[in-house]
């Protein structure tokens, strides 16, 4: 772990000890860059406590984020009356991001993405942060949680597949945006088409993935035993180069990715994507 991450989780233990003595309190967890070890001094605090039945009052957390030195709140995002909200403010200069969530609310959460296979949610940052948490309180449950969420289905691969095979070819397209100022349409597709690549290769890795505050893409293509060789620096580079080099390489990726589905999950229909491969837009003439 580097020394902010060190120095970030101590910081986190001390922080949760007073919640820990409400009655309703089960577990508590801490994710993010704390967890993987690979926090700056940037970083910031990333925490959810999870409560039986319901969540303490605003007169509670008020005391104690008072307690630990807190200052006023930056944000709330969420409602307590679904079961779940969370909440920033800072101590000594850090930010610290913390979710209550009722176990009820959390365990619905849990369903939508492992049962409903919900392939496009940001709900896949809450699974993959919990497997890469680190409990600083009531581990027998975030244990628990853990082995429920790292077994990925099958159909939500698939349908994480499925939803993203579907590519604007923008390779078709280079004199269209040449001649027509369309640099911002140009860079969103782009990277519109770099999130469907690694969205697919998550599916075919069994990997949660959200496009939702994505960061350390490098960290997380690693993960990834199927995909194309040299995937980040390619990805990397498709937004360094100019259009006519970035435009073939996105199409080369694009038809390595098709290839890898075919090969690794036969069962979904590529034909649509695989159309758009090799498609150029035709310029007309003026017929007299």
């Amino acid at each position: 772990m580097t020394d902010a991450s060190n120095y970030l989780y101590l910081l986190a233990q001390k922080i949760t000890y007073p919640y820990t003595k409400l009655p309703t309190l089960r577990s508590a967890m801490i994710t993010g860059s704390v967890a993987k070890g690979l926090s700056d001094y940037y970083s910031d605090i990333d925490m959810t406590f999870y409560y039986e039945d319901s969540l303490p009052d605003e007169e509670t957390l008020t005391t104690i984020r008072e307690e630990n030195g807190g200052s006023e709140r930056k944000w709330v995002i969420g409602d307590r009356e679904t079961g779940s909200f969370a909440e920033a403010f800072h101590i000594d200069g850090i930010e610290v991001q913390i979710g209550h969530t009722t176990i009820e609310s959390w365990e619905k959460s849990i369903a939508e993405v492992l049962e409903n296979h919900n392939a496009d949610t940001p709900l896949h940052k809450a699974m993959e942060g919990t497997l890469n948490s680190k409990a600083l309180f009531g581990k027998e449950y975030m244990d628990q949680w853990k082995a429920q969420i790292a077994q990925f289905p099958d159909e939500l691969a698939e349908e994480m597949v499925k939803k993203n095979l579907q590519f604007f070819p923008l390779w078709g397209l280079e004199p269209h945006f040449n001649t027509r100022d369309a640099s911002v349409w140009y860079f969103q597709t782009l990277a519109e088409s770099a999130q469907h690549i690694i969205a697919i290769l998550a599916g075919l890795n069994k990997l949660y993935f959200t496009t939702f505050q994505f960061k350390r893409m490098a960290r997380f293509i690693d993960q990834m035993s199927i995909k194309p060789t040299n995937l980040t620096s390619r990805l990397e580079q498709l937004f360094k180069t100019d259009m006519h080099t970035a435009v073939s390489d996105l199409e080369n990726l694009v038809s390595e990715t098709i290839a890898l589905v075919e090969e690794h999950m036969p069962t979904v229909d590529t034909t649509k994507a695989k159309a758009r491969i090799g498609w150029r837009q035709e310029e007309w003439t003026p017929v007299s």
